[in-house]
């Protein structure tokens, strides 16, 4: 990349996994495809997110089960190997290299540029270069920004001196804090609680909302995932938020809450949100305000910015602040860019080629605790707030064969929303041990939109925990 000067028909800022994929799709589409990026190729999810997080989780959670079988319990009741947990963890974000992305971008043809983009006016970018060089890039189709999110922290007078953890340090710690302090109640929060309690840290969970952990989800997964971080020995506290925090000489951080008591502690992470990285994209040059989220349509199309040239792949849109969910978006939008670059028909209906409807119909998550929660579609209170009409149906895990099969003392629910009017599958909420690969079943459900009569004759193999599906359809018959 010497020339100063560049034009394609797609420029792509950011290459996380959002970013990467819109590539490829649009290098498919025979498009030629630029895509930036001022650091590590993969972003947050490859290599301080999803892939680090869930190896420090895996031993936790295998371990956890394995406590709970016949015959093997009493082999695991020793502490994890905490060395090779983070040898483990530091493979598979691939130590923090991204050579193999770069491989993958050359095999489907995507330039690459490293360095910092930031937009000069429609269609423009001028990128400044590790080097200190100028590239100026100008797009004939379509510019895509998939920059990802950053983590939000509070404002707190003299936070930054506390050097407190964000979700990156969490999950790429080189040692094991003696005393942690998680502050927060969403996923990064509870999972982060899991790992570093099971590998050595006394931690303590603050959480400000009363509402209690995973606030989003249905309220018996909460519930479940407090009472199961107890029994692992957090300290959760449920409406206690944090008015002061500093670190003192000894390096020792001091966290006051608001009902007046401070507690020590090594460490502090913040997991309270996120925030769209766009504070430095230019966005001032095309009419956007520095900072704020991409609001876009279904095809993933800035809605604010005219002639229909800006796309928003992944969390920057705020749809759905999922890696999965990302990727998703990038297939749609890079096959929308391809279909208009080309005059062709954007089939732009529900469920259509070009629009990422699953953003608001079914979105899959799974949380990495003991005991697991998975979830697509609605819950009850969404349904409540958009004013659908619903049936609940609960069914105990514990009570399927698979499940006594899985461990002894199984603990788990189960729950699946019919549209009554259509007598379809909505929403389904799991909890419980292993249930993150009954998702993608209930996720098929939801989105085929299969009625319940149909469901009765998908059989579950017995004796497995997918047998839970059988339970809820003869509960759902009475």
């Amino acid at each position: 990349m010497n020339d100063a000067s560049r034009t394609y028909d797609v420029m792509v800022i950011g290459a996380g996994p959002a970013g990467e994929n819109v590539a490829d799709r649009t290098r498919a589409a025979g498009l030629s495809t630029v895509i930036l990026e001022h650091e590590l190729l993969g972003g947050e999810c490859s290599f301080w997110a999803c892939e680090p997080s869930k190896a420090l989780l895996r031993p936790v959670i295998a371990r956890a089960d394995a406590r709970r079988v016949p015959g093997l319990s009493r082999a695991v009741q020793g502490a994890l190997d905490v060395p090779a947990v983070l040898a483990h963890r530091d493979t598979m974000a691939e130590h923090w290299k991204d050579d193999d992305q770069v491989d993958w971008l050359n095999s489907v043809s995507v330039d690459l540029i490293r360095g910092h983009g930031r937009f000069t006016g429609p269609r423009q970018v001028e990128v400044r270069t590790a080097e200190g060089d100028t590239v100026r890039l100008t797009a004939r189709q379509a510019v895509v920004v998939a920059t990802g999110t950053g983590a939000a922290l509070p404002d707190l007078p003299g936070l930054a001196a506390v050097r407190p953890w964000t979700s990156r340090d969490a999950t790429s710690a080189d040692h094991v804090p003696g005393r942690l302090v998680v502050v927060g109640g969403g996923v990064v929060a509870v999972e982060m609680a899991t790992a570093w309690q099971a590998l050595g840290s006394e931690v303590t969970l603050l959480v400000r909302s009363r509402a209690g952990l995973l606030p989003r989800m249905e309220p018996f997964a909460g519930e479940m995932v407090a009472e199961g971080l107890r029994e692992l020995g957090v300290d959760v506290r449920i409406g206690s938020s944090v008015t002061s925090v500093a670190r003192d000489a000894a390096g020792e951080v001091r966290t006051t809450v608001s009902d007046g008591e401070e507690i020590t502690s090594d460490e502090i992470l913040f997991a309270i949100g996120r925030s769209p990285k766009t504070e430095d994209l230019g966005l001032e040059t095309i009419g956007l305000t520095p900072g704020q989220w991409l609001p876009v349509d279904d095809t993933c199309r800035v809605t604010t910015v005219p002639e229909g040239w800006l796309y928003a792949v992944g969390d920057i849109n705020h749809r759905a602040l999922m890696t999965h969910q990302g990727k998703y978006q990038a297939r749609i939008a890079g096959a929308a860019i391809g279909a208009r670059a080309h005059a062709r028909p954007v089939d732009d209906a529900k469920w259509g080629d070009h629009v990422a409807t699953a953003d608001t119909e079914a979105v899959p998550q799974v949380v990495f605790t003991h005991p697991e929660v998975a979830s697509v579609g609605l819950t009850t209170r969404e349904a409540e707030r958009t004013g659908r009409r619903v049936k609940v149906v609960d069914h105990d895990i514990g009570l399927v064969a698979g499940a006594r099969q899985y461990a002894e003392g199984y603990r788990g629910r189960a729950r699946m929303l019919l549209d009554e009017e259509r007598d379809t599958v909505v929403g389904v909420t799991f909890v419980g041990p292993g249930v993150g690969e009954l998702l993608h079943s209930a996720t098929v459900a939801v989105v085929s939109e299969v009625p319940v009569r149909r469901l009765w004759h998908a059989v579950p193999a017995f004796p497995t925990i997918s047998e839970v599906w059988l339970r809820l359809l003869e509960t759902c018959r009475g």
